[in-house]
């Protein structure tokens, strides 16, 4: 059997919606093979399935449950809700699978699929590989008999019972009573939910981003426009701001002046929080290869470890299993915390945020950088067809800016898992020779990867 994935990136399947892979027959296909995959005894086997806000989850929703049902599995629809809060149904429910559709930050265009595991856990690589070989093999035969076809119901509650599991995340016997709070929902899957749960636990809140209208996800809102975020808080004289991407499983802050708190700040406020309180596990926090050096030294100064994994939150969640950590996360906003979730909850990380700021009495400017990033610069050059990284000029390019770096800083150069872009990202001492450095390699990839599509648009023979 092969080991390479075709169809799942570092995400699940993501696309295009209605172009390969994100069609409504690939989607029944993953149904039939997940469903067959998962469909291994004698109880009655279930599927949970959870979406965002975007119009192609009404093409790609029906499709799965066509497939699961198929398979003899039956399907619990939870409608509109996080990527956590999925996950944290797919255990509570006994289910063998959990699916989310959503294509996270990406807009409204795009879509995908996320599978978790009975134990809420996203797939691994080597699950997701044999998913794959089930779906290009003939399924003929092994679907369910007419008489063994699975059932389809929706969860009313789903939405409640997330919001009661969230609150308890927050530490008994606080409120956030007198606390104006921003939240920027994206348009996406916690339009509803994280509204509620700020409000419920007392704070005034403002909300953004909750009038989902099916394209208008991630569109000039939620944790990849914080700017938008940013003036909104300084606008309405707020104490925080609260920015959650499509899925609601990345945060990003924006402190009562309008500075923007990233995921690295987050993760060395929470470690330092729970390493007084005695909650930290492992001496360590776990983070991505992307995380500010900044942020690893500061840890090594309050007596904690940093591991770093690749890009994804899923292979953060790994390392944190294996080494038994409870906190790990990514600079882009996914924090994991172990003790509540199986996946990066964004709202969750809020309320832990939030839980420092009420018995601080500090305010977010103060108690959100708790660190000094060493300059950072990260960009992206979008190409088409094959990646221009294996060219002998980038390659010798990126061995050049390595040197020029030295013991100063580091350069990290990586092709994204869920869009056809290169990330190039460079930090050191010295400001605007990072700036220098990012800016001279990504002119030098994306004339490279011009040039490879120009020779491929001439090899193309003429119909």
């Amino acid at each position: 059997m092969s080991n390479t994935r075709r169809l799942f990136g570092t995400d699940g399947i993501r696309g295009t919606a209605n172009t390969p892979p994100m069609t409504a027959e690939i989607a029944l296909r993953l149904g039939q093979a997940a469903g067959l995959f998962f469909t291994n005894g004698s109880h009655r086997h279930r599927v949970v399935i959870g979406k965002d806000t975007r119009l192609s989850g009404y093409m790609i929703e029906p499709a799965l449950v066509a497939g699961f049902i198929g398979a003899g599995m039956d399907v619990v629809l939870a409608g509109p809700l996080p990527t956590p809060a999925v996950a944290m149904l797919t255990r509570s429910l006994r289910a063998d699978l959990g699916v989310v559709i959503s294509a996270s930050h990406n807009p409204f265009e795009d879509n995908g699929i996320k599978l978790f595991g009975p134990d809420g856990f996203k797939l691994s690589d080597e699950t997701e590989i044999e998913i794959e070989a089930l779906m290009m093999s003939d399924l003929a035969g092994k679907l369910a008999a007419p008489s063994k076809l699975g059932r389809a119901s929706r969860l009313n509650d789903a939405a409640g019972r997330y919001i009661e599991a969230a609150k308890s995340s927050f530490p008994r016997g606080l409120r956030l009573d007198g606390l104006r709070i921003v939240i920027d929902c994206a348009n996406g899957a916690a339009y509803k939910v994280a509204p509620a749960v700020l409000w419920e636990l007392g704070a005034d809140v403002i909300e953004l981003g909750v009038k989902p209208d099916g394209f208008n996800i991630n569109r000039g809102c939620g944790s990849t426009v914080p700017s938008y975020l940013s003036a909104e808080v300084v606008k309405n004289g707020a104490h925080l701001g609260l920015a959650l991407d499509g899925d609601a499983d990345r945060l990003i802050l924006a402190d009562e002046t309008g500075a923007i708190v990233d995921g690295d700040q987050v993760l060395g406020l929470i470690a330092r929080s729970w390493q007084a309180a005695g909650r930290l596990t492992g001496g360590a926090v776990v983070a991505t290869v992307m995380s500010n050096l900044g942020l690893e030294k500061f840890l090594q100064g309050i007596g904690l470890g940093l591991h770093r994994t690749q890009v994804g939150d899923r292979y953060v969640v790994e390392m944190m299993r294996a080494g038994g950590f409870n906190l790990g996360g990514e600079q882009s906003g996914h924090m994991v915390l172990s003790d509540y979730a199986t996946t990066g909850d964004g709202l969750l990380a809020a309320l832990q945020v939030l839980a420092v700021l009420v018995e601080s009495g500090s305010p977010a400017s103060a108690a959100c950088q708790v660190f000094k990033p060493y300059p950072q610069v990260l960009k992206s050059v979008r190409f088409h067809g094959v990646s221009p990284l294996a060219q002998p000029s980038v390659m010798a390019a990126i061995a050049e800016a390595e040197a020029e770096l030295a013991a100063t800083g580091r350069l990290l150069i990586r092709k994204s898992g869920t869009e056809p872009v290169i990330r190039v990202m460079a930090e050191g001492e010295d400001a605007a020779m990072v700036e220098r450095i990012v800016d001279r390699l990504c002119a030098m990839i994306a004339e490279t990867a011009a040039s490879l599509r120009d020779a491929a648009l001439i090899d193309e023979p003429v119909v």
